[in-house]
């Protein structure tokens, strides 16, 4: 039997000579394959003698795994290379728009946000922001809203325990915000009078239905000065639903209602017509709920560190998803979450298309329908 030292030897400087995975599976053949070297010495143990054979057969064993670990190790490396230099003559120039058309769309949602940030910024107004885990003092008890509000009830509400080491206890859990009221109190903290603010932001409540979900998307505006007045309220309110639905005149209308925050308090409406298969804005005698309101109570802008006996204000809330649902014909709320792309491609927007007072808000050659 030939040298088995120098049988691995030659082998193993073969393995490491190679450049190519094709000229390593060659040299794997040559060795291991049903012909190969070692395969043939392994058939020929059955000739020697008993001894000669047990000897023999481990030390093939040996010199057979190190090969094996030998071609493992360089195939390796070799796979890395090949892979290396295909990337380096594969380079793709990422800042060229995608071929043959565009892919990417923006969310009605995003659009909305846009379109409600466009037209209050022409108006003066600017972007608040806050944390999405609020405590229940900015969610609920700056806001005048008392212990036992509906609201603050666990079946509306998700709380999360303020201390993981220690029982849950609903006094001091933090909250998934209600509502981006929270952003109101933190803006009056630190800033004084004049305020003029609107607070976009996700919000979560513990409902799901064709028009509720989960996590939602609102915004909310405050604006505090002297002698503000609810003729302010109405004129502000007024100007933004033509301005978003695009139309020169738009029956409004004003039903008394109740908010902890505010004081008076009213619903908005405007007018539209319903009919089985669609809703159209502006149009008809019946009535559609769109947003609340009122003037800031004083408690709150107590809470908040302002002289409710100086200054006075209003505030307002809307849902931007609903706003989406009315704006774009889209009919059920759960889908802006189900994360397909049909229907993202079917209602979202090119990414050119920007929203601005300037350029239009609809933008209706950038809809995907």
């Amino acid at each position: 039997m030939e040298n088995l030292e120098q049988i691995k030897s030659e082998i193993i400087a073969q393995i490491n000579a190679v450049s190519d995975l094709k000229a390593l599976d060659d040299v794997r053949v040559s060795a291991m394959g049903k012909k190969g070297r070692i395969t043939e010495m392994m058939k020929n143990l059955g000739t020697l003698p008993l001894e000669e054979k047990i000897a023999l057969g481990k030390n093939l064993n040996v010199i057979k795994n190190e090969i094996e670990s030998a071609l493992e190790a360089q195939k390796k490396i070799l796979e890395e290379k090949a892979l290396n230099e295909k990337l380096a003559q594969e380079k793709i120039d990422i800042t060229l728009p995608i071929r043959p058309e565009t892919q990417g769309r923006i969310h009605p949602v995003s659009k909305i946000y846009e379109e409600v940030a466009a037209i209050f910024g022409q108006m003066g107004f600017e972007i608040a922001e806050g944390p999405d885990i609020e405590d229940q003092f900015h969610n609920f008890n700056a806001l005048n809203m008392p212990a036992n509000h509906p609201a603050r009830q666990m079946q509306d509400t998700f709380y999360l325990n303020s201390d993981t080491t220690k029982p849950f206890d609903m006094d001091t859990a933090y909250v998934a915000r209600t509502q981006t009221s929270g952003i109101q109190i933190r803006t009056m903290e630190k800033q004084q009078p004049p305020i003029r603010i609107i607070a976009p932001g996700r919000t979560y409540r513990s409902d799901y239905d064709a028009t509720h979900t989960p996590m939602f998307h609102q915004v909310e505006g405050l604006v505090i000065d002297k002698n503000i007045t609810m003729a302010h309220l109405k004129g502000c309110l007024y100007d933004f639903v033509k301005a978003f639905f695009e139309l020169d005149e738009l029956p409004v209308r004003y039903r008394p209602s109740y908010f902890p925050f505010t004081e008076p308090s009213a619903e908005m409406d405007i007018g539209c017509l319903k009919t089985k298969t669609e809703l159209k804005v502006g149009a008809g005698t019946d009535w559609l709920e769109i947003l609340g309101c009122g003037m800031v109570h004083p408690n709150v802008l107590k809470a908040g560190g302002i002289d409710p006996n100086e200054y006075q204000g209003f505030a307002f809330g809307l849902g931007l998803d609903r706003l989406a649902m009315l704006k774009y014909g889209i009919p059920d709320l759960r889908t802006f979450f189900e994360s397909d792309v049909r229907w993202l491609k079917h209602y979202g927007f090119t990414p050119l298309d920007i929203s601005s007072m300037t350029g239009g808000l609809s933008n209706n050659g950038g809809l995907a329908r």
